[in-house]
């Protein structure tokens, strides 16, 4: 029944499954490697392909007798540690592996470093919104050295998940809706993790892009379940940023928890072996995420600890993440003769590898240096970095006018749960301390030193809990100008958070409708880690930013932005539905056979309209653009040519500002249903007053290439295209042209 599975899988997506041990390319240790691999016991190379808790997380068992995490690495049982303690323990536990075991071989250092070590940036859907790939990457740079000066090696991101459904709680970890743009963010957070130089530079970590593949396609927006997608959707969707990781050298990939064509991730041999291994030419490390090869057995694929060993295995996944199916079921495969020796030689091969790539062999201890670590965390140029990233990252979504606050703003109420709170990070903020982060209060006081500001912390994000109305009302009264600070905690966001509902939770909006009761000026003040339906506040309030999870120095940065030190520019990644029922929903969809229209009989609710509250792609700023001219400079091209598009993007406002001009294509006839439209380039300019700027992006036949369930394979056609070009995915010039097959 099994094999009969894998004969069909392989057979429906073209894929070509071998069991065979995956050899390493030659490369200039591997005589050092080898002498190493004749040496290592079974037991001692099971160890490194073994990763557990650091102390203080968990104790781990060895057969019938138990032993802590330092008896476990002096005997070579344990190959890598995630979440250590503090850099004196790295330290001590490196000693342990290399000064007190047989081999002395050292350990890996693992963590989560998402967006920030100590020093914490936005989220990186924040980020994306910032469509700076140079930015992301000096933040990402800046978290690698204040990680790696704290011992950790071995980084578990970036994540490069495509998702079109913010109920699904991860969202805030990747990089939005988008292929091509999550594709570019994914390389310039690998570029700043591992630099330029090659992993042995101290100041780098090793990257490790997850989760392959299709996690952020969960059915229902439910973390841990099931994705249902054909193979269209996984090469033109969800692959795409994958191989960008692999192009960028990214030292690690590890699986998802989900399954696709019915088969867990981790243990897809056709995806990992034949796809990332073969197809995609990764030679680095497969890790699996925390405890998923155990799960194996509850997803139904495997009937005990053994077999999912062997199907993971076989699936070339070299690091069995903190569960102990490896050490407990290797030999025994091995002496049945179900697995081949030489698998578990490949993969150990790879990870001393890494190893030695990173310098550990040289200088085990290179990456913990308690004295730099005291000197470079939460120093004054990263706080800098990480204030003007939020104000990068912040979206503007609605302006009648009364931002930017001027000076004749006197008299600031703050009101909501996030008036003053400090716990702004948002989840996976490593080891960042809210004790250290600017508060939206705090922020305010410094940036208006001459302003009477009034904070009331009020609000709750569980429950419809009474108010205090009348103390509401008379802040409210009182000021010149009120900032709703409001939003989702960030235990509502990143992994086991999913929403069945996007509102903004608790009786916040009660808060909101007293405040609109008193007709004084309003701004909601969005805190979220995923895009939200707030249509009644788009109606109700006077401005709208959405400042994510800002990190470290938030306050400061939204309090720059609101008093215009800033001009916004940011635009977004995902976009915000009006209704959580119109979920899934995304600007690059397929057209249908009946398209809305004001027929009965066509595709559309009854109730709301189709279109989202925002789009992808949309954002504003404290001043006006104007898109105009936009050319082709040729009608028609063939394979081996290029075609050029020039728009005119004009400052028809009073204040300086960027924009982000994105570029968008259509094939209007396929092969297959191809989408409405794609994001295919953007460029961002800086425009004075007044000022124009004509841009031109060169397009050619690779941009139009698309995978085809049809031909099998990745194809260009010719045919009709249209050329878009816009401040966001919904409004758009358009032109058309014609690609000719000579």
């Amino acid at each position: 029944m099994r094999i009969f599975l894998w004969i069909f899988l392989a057979g429906i997506a073209g894929f070509s499954c071998n069991t065979q041990p995956q050899q390493r390319s030659s490369g200039p240790y591997d005589e050092q490697i080898d002498s190493i691999l004749q040496k290592m016991t079974l037991y001692e190379k099971v160890g490194q392909m073994y990763q557990c808790l650091g102390r203080g997380h968990a104790r781990v068992g060895d057969g019938e007798k138990a032993r802590d995490l330092i008896e476990l690495v002096k005997a070579g049982g344990v190959g890598s540690i995630l979440v250590p303690g503090d850099v004196h323990d790295v330290e001590e536990m490196q000693r342990f592996a290399v000064e007190e075991s047989r081999l002395g071989i050292p350990l890996f250092f693992n963590y989560d470093v998402i967006h920030g070590f100590k020093t914490i940036f936005p989220m990186p859907l924040a980020l994306s919104c910032s469509w700076d790939t140079a930015m992301v990457r000096r933040a990402h740079q800046i978290a690698a050295l204040e990680a790696a000066s704290a011992g950790i090696s071995y980084n578990h991101g970036p994540m490069a998940d495509v998702s079109r459904d913010p109920r699904w709680g991860r969202v805030m970890e990747g990089n939005g809706e988008d292929p091509f743009l999550s594709s570019l963010m994914t390389q310039a957070a690998i570029r700043g993790f591992q630099g330029n130089s090659g992993l042995d530079d101290p100041q780098t970590i090793m990257a490790c892009v997850k989760h392959f593949i299709g996690y952020g396609a969960v059915e229902g927006g439910r973390d841990y379940n099931t994705a249902d997608f054909g193979e269209e959707t996984l090469r033109n969707i969800h692959l795409p940023p994958f191989q960008a990781a692999i192009d960028e050298g990214v030292a690690s990939v590890m699986t998802s928890f989900n399954v696709v064509e019915s088969v867990p991730t981790v243990a897809h041999e056709p995806l990992l072996r034949a796809v990332l291994r073969k197809e995609l030419g990764f030679e680095g490390i497969v890790i699996s995420d925390f405890g998923s090869v155990g799960e194996l057995i509850k997803h139904g694929y495997a009937t005990n600890a053994s077999e999912a060993t062997n199907q993971a295995l076989t699936g070339t996944v070299d690091i069995e993440m903190q569960s102990r199916n490896y050490h407990e079921n290797i030999q025994q495969l091995i002496d049945s003769g179900e697995l081949d020796e030489r698998i578990i030689d490949e993969a150990v091969g790879r990870i001393l590898q890494k190893k030695f790539e990173l310098g550990l062999f040289e200088n085990p201890y290179r990456f913990a240096t308690a004295e730099q670590t005291d000197s470079l965390t939460l120093s004054e140029t990263h706080r800098k970095m990480a204030r003007e990233s939020a104000e990068r990252s912040m979206v503007l979504l609605k302006n009648n006018g009364v931002l930017p606050m001027g000076n004749s703003v006197k008299n600031i109420a703050i009101i909501g749960p996030f008036a003053d709170s400090k716990d702004i990070l948002g989840r996976w903020s490593a080891k960042g301390d809210t004790s250290d982060a600017i508060s939206l209060y705090t922020g305010m006081k410094n940036q208006f030193p001459g302003a009477h500001i009034t904070k009331l912390n009020v609000g709750d994000f569980w429950k419809e809990s009474p108010l205090k109305e009348a103390e509401i009302i008379k802040a409210a009264k009182n000021a010149d100008l009120v900032l709703l600070a409001l939003g989702e905690p960030k235990e509502m966001s990143a992994e086991a958070a999913s929403r069945a509902t996007l509102d903004i939770p608790g009786n916040q909006i009660r808060i909101a409708e007293l405040v609109k009761s008193t007709g004084k000026p309003s701004v909601l003040v969005l805190f979220n880690g995923r895009p939200l339906t707030i249509s009644w506040y788009q109606e109700n309030v006077d401005a709208i930013l959405d400042v994510w999870f800002p990190g470290t120095e938030g306050g400061n940065a939204i309090a720059r932005v609101l008093a215009g030190e800033y001009n916004p520019s940011s635009k977004l990644t995902m976009t915000f539905p009006r209704h959580v029922g119109q979920v899934p929903l995304y600007y690059n969809h397929y057209s249908t056979g009946r398209p809305a229209a004001s027929s009965q009989y066509s595709s559309k609710y009854i109730d709301i309209p189709n279109g989202p509250l925002y789009p992808f792609g949309f954002g504003l700023s404290y001043t006006t653009f104007s898109y105009s001219n936009l050319k082709l400079n040729r009608e028609n091209i063939t394979l081996g040519d290029r075609i050029e598009a020039s728009v005119t993007v004009t400052n028809i406002g009073n204040v300086e500002g960027e924009e982000i001009v994105q570029l968008y294509i259509r094939d209007h006839v396929g092969e297959i249903v191809r989408p409405v439209k794609e994001l295919k380039g953007f460029r961002k300019i800086l425009l004075k007053p007044g000022e124009d700027q004509q841009l031109s992006f060169v397009i050619d036949a690779k941009m139009l290439q698309y995978w085809s369930s049809v031909s099998d394979d990745y194809i260009t056609e010719s045919g009709i295209f249209s050329v878009m070009v816009g401040p966001n995915s919904a409004e758009v010039l358009s032109q058309t042209f014609e690609l000719i097959h000579e």
